[in-house]
């Protein structure tokens, strides 16, 4: 049984997942430089477009050859525009499990595009590749990306005390640590039961195609 990701392109009505290109580059750099990306992810500030280049060119090859995840740039189908990033991390193979999240650029929200990639990205991961479960973790104060997880049909399943890390401004234009907790979402086969009709009706077309 295979333990990588394969080379995978999902889309949407909406939307194409693929893997990141060096032409992202710009794009990639200018979305992680973005406040809210930058309040609720690791991700180092400011964010150069070298840092960017290493991540296509060597973080995420890595990712993928290990079994350890992937990384899929979210392009709008009809613009080619980079609109966001899916990453699947500390997968486990044996019993078919793995973490899922989302980053969304500051020029593309509120048009339902992290919901739309992260359900085409769960449709595939348990159709596909036969996963058995997806984690979601999200900042207590995150209601954003709270919502995105209870759309695709998510169960909370807890809190982890203490557990995350987001960042605040300080009164000198930087950043400071905010110690938080981080609240559990599960998703299962069953869980996705209906959730793409819910969201049809709600005006978006969800179902995905791969290849």
């Amino acid at each position: 049984m295979t333990s990588t990701f394969p080379d995978i392109s999902i889309s949407t009505d909406r939307l194409v997942l693929r893997a990141l290109e060096p032409a992202d580059v710009p794009a990639l750099a200018e979305m992680m430089n973005d406040e809210m990306v930058a309040a609720w992810t690791s991700v180092p500030q400011p964010f150069t477009e070298d840092g960017a280049r290493r991540w296509i060119d060597e973080y995420a090859p890595a990712e993928r050859a290990a079994g350890r995840g992937l990384d899929l740039a979210v392009t709008e189908f009809l613009t080619q525009r980079l609109v966001g990033v899916v990453q699947l991390t500390k997968t486990n193979w044996h019993v078919r499990a793995t973490e899922l999240s989302y980053i969304v650029a500051p020029w593309a929200r509120g048009e339902g595009y992290a919901t739309e990639a992260a359900l085409a990205t769960a449709q595939w991961l348990f159709r596909d590749q036969r996963f058995e479960r997806i984690e979601l973790r999200t900042a207590a104060d995150n209601t954003a990306s709270q919502q995105v997880a209870q759309k695709i049909g998510c169960i909370s399943e807890g809190v982890l005390r203490n557990a995350c890390i987001a960042r605040t401004r300080t009164e000198d234009g930087g950043w400071e640590d905010l110690r938080t907790d981080f609240i559990v979402w599960g998703l299962l086969p069953e869980d996705l039961e209906g959730v793409a009709d819910e969201m049809a009706d709600a005006g978006y077309s969800l179902l995905a195609d791969w290849s």
